[in-house]
């Protein structure tokens, strides 16, 4: 079917570039977002590009349906000859692994699992490793001359906004700050000391940020200049990064994904790489908003390192067992592959489709650094002998419904995926005094910065939180969690008389949204030193109306500040 494959082709084409187009209309709308200050509006944005690739797709997969030209395309023998004339269409396209993965998002709504091959689709990229350049310049560059403040000005007035800098030469006095404290003195008196901008800016939440290195005879540094916009202040320079690892949580799996305009998709994920080296190309993809390339880039990475390790077998997650959830894990792999269970405790009020949708909720909602990206999966297939035999008997077990035993090979049908963290119940029992002050620190923080972003993880256990490799506490288990507005946060009521305190069950009615903040330290925390060490941090949480107070502010349409990078302020007060 030469002329159907390629009319199938072209428009297949013509709804991805017709999904591009909005793409990059609602993200080139971050400057305005930004410059405005229409902090509710950035939000509505960035739920709206994540939720547009499924909604496209779809429509793109029932255009094609009612197509008359069309009518064979359910058949998969049909698609190699489709694929064939699609290669050809993308072949000098600057986004075209984009386009790859888009073809496989049709080919997946309109056919089985198991129909899937290299036949049919792009389960390997046909795209070559080395890019032939694109007449885009990525970057643009700025020589010190010896004078770091003229490096300074040359970079705020390039990158000058419609609102203008609330102080010009107090930020161009931080920026060199900054550099001196970062930078080692002969790259300071380096004449040809060079800053290396990426030319579009990255916007996210309420901040902005320019993304480049720092070049010196032969060295490199990141620099990230993170800007902010207060109101009726104008633009500031907030703090410059140039440390690798804090630059690498700016780029968080934990973080919302950034608004920037990529017109070359491949060169930016490269000059990216080149920055972070111990980023996965798949996070870099993701954090750009290009989730379902990340996706893609996932899968390839697992099944290339599954080939080269086969002694590396799926083993059960360490931690203890999730009442809602099965954990399994490569040991060698960065990740966790989560699978809803059949049946749940009896303690648990929710049903798979509530689970499901409150992952979902995840994904459109901003994470603020405090909770773990999820990608879902749907037929997996895995050789048996990739199982160690205790973990494919207890996955057979818990979720046969999800796992199926066929032959020699282990069939998942939906499954999450998420990057794999050190149970925070796990890091304490092995944590110094200084280890277990600073996480609980920072697991009072996830509480506090999850509920002003309007989020109640609802079960607050340790377990369910996850200490990062950077010492960050993040939050990653999400069957219970919920608007933080939908609570009923009461105090205990006083009992009428003692029989009534020393009863077994509450003396007072409980509704099904009611939580009471007071039970939360013994809930929380058997260890009593633990106990009276977050009780000091962060004894508000134990109050309800600390937590009725964050739902008004909320109500009243206030959005936080939450940065995902040491501030100078901060800084000084720590000096």
């Amino acid at each position: 079917m030469p002329d159907t494959a390629a009319h199938v082709a072209r428009c297949l084409l013509d709804a991805f570039e017709d999904y591009r187009t909005t793409f990059r209309d609602l993200t080139q709308g971050g400057r305005a977002r930004f410059e405005q200050a229409q902090w509710t509006e950035i939000q509505e944005a960035s739920t709206a590009r994540i939720n547009l690739y499924d909604e496209r797709v779809y429509e793109t997969k029932t255009r094609l349906s009612a197509d008359p030209r069309c009518s064979d395309i359910l058949d998969a023998d049909r698609w190699p000859a489709i694929k064939h004339a699609y290669i050809e269409l993308i072949e000098d396209r600057f986004d075209d692994e984009l386009a790859e993965t888009w073809f496989n998002s049709v080919f997946f709504k309109m056919h089985r699992h198991d129909q899937i091959s290299d036949r049919t689709m792009f389960v390997h990229s046909t795209r070559p490793p080395v890019r032939k350049p694109s007449r885009v310049q990525l970057t643009r560059g700025f020589i010190s001359g010896g004078c770091l403040t003229s490096l300074a000005r040359q970079i705020l007035d390039e990158y000058a906004f419609d609102v203008p800098w609330a102080d010009f030469e107090r930020d161009c006095q931080l920026i060199v700050d900054c550099l001196r404290q970062g930078l080692p003195d002969w790259a300071q008196l380096d004449h040809g000391l060079t800053v290396e901008l990426i030319q579009p800016v990255f916007y996210r939440n309420k901040g902005a940020y320019l993304v480049g290195r720092v070049l010196s005879q032969g060295e490199q540094w990141p620099f990230v200049l993170a800007l902010v916009h207060k109101d009726n202040e104008g633009i500031s320079v907030d703090t410059l990064i140039i440390d690798e690892s804090e630059v690498s949580i700016i780029f968080s799996f934990t973080r919302s994904y950034f608004m920037v305009d990529v017109a070359v998709p491949a060169e930016m994920i490269g000059f990216l790489k080149r920055l972070l080296p111990s980023k996965q190309i798949a996070e870099l993809y993701t954090a750009l908003g290009f989730y379902k390339q990340g996706k893609s880039e996932f899968y390839r990475a697992l099944i290339d390192y599954m080939a080269r390790n086969p002694e590396d077998r799926f083993v059960m997650a360490a931690g203890v067992r999730g009442m809602v959830m099965t954990v399994f894990t490569l040991p060698g792999f960065n990740t966790v592959f989560k699978i809803i269970k059949d049946k749940f405790s009896p303690s648990k009020h929710v049903n798979r489709a509530t689970v499901i949708e409150k992952y979902r909720l995840v994904k459109r909602h901003d994470r603020v650094g405090r909770m773990a990206d999820t990608q879902d999966f749907a037929d997996f297939r895995f050789a048996r002998d990739s199982f160690e035999p205790e973990c494919l008997q207890e996955l057979l077990e818990v979720a046969p419904s999800m796992v199926e035993l066929q032959g020699d090979t282990v069939l998942i049908r939906q499954c999450w995926t998420e990057r794999r963290m050190t149970p925070l119940n796990i890091y304490l029992e092995t944590a110094s005094e200084s280890q277990t002050r600073e996480a609980l620190m920072d697991y009072g923080l996830a509480i506090k910065q999850l509920a002003a972003a309007n989020i109640f993880p609802g079960d607050m256990l340790l377990k369910n939180f996850g200490v990062t490799r950077h010492g960050r506490v993040v939050f990653y288990d999400y069957d219970e969690i919920s608007y933080l507005t939908e609570v009923n946060f009461r105090h205990i009521p006083e009992p009428m008389y003692p029989e009534q305190e020393m009863a077994s069950e509450p003396w007072y009615s409980v509704g099904p949204n009611d939580v009471f903040p007071e039970e939360f330290p013994v809930f929380l925390f058997a260890d009593i030193g633990q106990r009276r060490m977050f009780a000091r941090m962060h004894g508000e949480l134990f109050d309800a109306d600390y937590w009725k107070g964050l739902q008004q502010q909320i109500r009243d349409g206030k959005v936080i500040d939450v940065y995902p990078y040491h501030r100078l302020q901060d800084k000084a007060v720590e000096g």
